[in-house]
């Protein structure tokens, strides 16, 4: 497709990815906070930004990244399509993480960001882990084929994507174009395999350029749900009501609304 100028067309693409467990005593649930935090620390999480700006083709500009107490953690990435004039190796000054320092002289609406939330039921026991990474590019680059990556990067048991297509740009004729690509549904930037193992539901909306998938694990093996808990120390009955109580909180998630608790 030949285009007349600049690629004006804004994707973005908002990515909530929630893991659900079971912290029996508030110590454990305290535990559970803290693992979530040294495993998806501001480090960790920059490090997944640089891979997926990597996949995406397009190049880091400057990174903020923060390490919140009591919990919880973020990371901003500015990003370009193109590599900067200024980023010439010769012109790359080292700081002291040995990365390199950029001056920002320019204008660019490309960002990344990602922040998690750690939160728990005091009541069922249940701790739920929520990644919300927002990806916006302008140009060429678009986030959908990073999917594969991000969902292999958590433990993820519900996942909602939005993406959508904002603006215009125009070919040589000077012809607008709303859409710079083949776009039915997220799905279809998704695995097979991956698609498999999730119920999936899309909700679009052809006309406005707005799509909407939602994915919720289909098996739940209770031993991978269980923090500091033994399945073979529970009784029948304990373990029935636990992945009981793990079915619903997916399910309310995955509904986005309140569907067995007022």
């Amino acid at each position: 497709m030949r285009l007349y100028g600049f690629n004006n067309l804004t994707k973005a693409m908002s990515f909530n990815i929630y893991d659900v467990c079971y912290a029996k005593t508030n110590t454990d649930q305290l535990e559970y906070i803290a693992y979530i935090d040294s495993q998806y620390s501001s480090d960790r999480l920059t490090k997944i930004l640089y891979k997926l700006t990597d996949m995406i083709g397009a190049h880091v500009l400057n990174v903020s990244k923060q390490d919140y107490e009591p919990q919880g953690a973020s990371v901003a990435f500015l990003i370009a399509d193109t590599r900067i004039a200024h980023q010439k190796d010769s012109d790359k000054a080292e700081n002291e993480d040995g990365a390199p320092e950029m001056i920002l002289g320019h204008l660019d609406k490309s960002h990344i960001t990602v922040h998690t939330y750690p939160e728990f039921h005091p009541e069922t026991s249940i701790a739920t882990f929520r990644v919300d990474i927002d990806i916006e590019t302008c140009g060429q680059i678009s986030p959908l084929h990073t999917l594969d990556y991000l969902i292999g990067s958590f433990d993820s048991d519900i996942i909602t994507m939005d993406y959508r297509v904002r603006g215009f740009t125009r070919d040589v004729n000077g012809r607008k174009l709303f859409l710079d690509h083949k776009m039915t549904s997220i799905q279809d930037y998704i695995d097979e395999a991956t698609l498999d193992i999730y119920n999936a539901t899309d909700i679009n909306v052809y006309q406005a350029n707005i799509f909407h998938t939602r994915l919720m694990i289909k098996e739940l093996d209770l031993s991978n749900y269980l923090f500091n808990t033994n399945a073979y120390d529970l009784t029948p009955e304990e373990r029935e009501l636990i992945l009981d109580n793990l079915q619903k909180e997916m399910i309310e998630i995955y509904s986005g609304k309140n569907v067995f608790t007022k």
